[in-house]
């Protein structure tokens, strides 16, 4: 009996938190509903640049990077293959419907060393900011090896809309 109590207590204090982030995660997809979906993969994407293998860390709004955006499948980390092309940045994910990253809507790619929830060696991460309708977003992704090679095929790109 005299373990009932506490034992009460913390299973309170779990059920507590668990609706909390239940509740919470709902409240952060209603705030992202109104964001349009990215493109999908178009038929032809151009000379692809260079493939790279990695981890999609999160997608946050470019002004607030405490805010993740939830809406499309953006919302969870993921293993992933990003390629970089001519005509843009393909982001394929386990289990997801791939999206496309039109070149005209990259802003720039460039280090990073946190994300919302996570943080790295100096310049572990690479960002491309980016933008989906009026909507300037960040997303950050690990990326396996060598990720010098990816802002350099990034930065072709780039460069091609000058």
């Amino acid at each position: 009996v005299d373990r009932l109590t506490p034992t009460l207590i913390i299973v309170g204090i779990i059920v507590v938190a668990v609706a909390g982030m239940y509740f919470g995660w709902r409240a952060l997809v209603r705030k992202c509903a109104g964001l349009v979906a990215p493109s999908p993969v178009p038929d032809s994407v151009g000379k692809v640049v260079s493939t790279f293998a990695g981890l999609y860390v999160a997608t946050t709004l470019a002004a607030k990077p405490f805010e993740r955006v939830a809406a499309h499948g953006l919302g969870f980390r993921a293993r992933t293959k990003v390629a970089v092309s001519r005509d843009g940045i393909t982001v394929e994910f386990k289990g997801r419907d791939p999206f496309f990253i039109d070149r005209r809507s990259i802003l720039t790619v460039q280090r990073a060393t946190w994300a919302i929830d996570k943080a790295v060696e100096p310049g572990g991460l690479i960002v491309v900011t980016w933008r989906l309708g009026e909507t300037e977003l960040d997303s950050y992704f690990r990326i396996d090896g060598d990720s010098e090679e990816m802002l350099r095929a990034s930065a072709v790109v780039i460069e091609g809309l000058q």
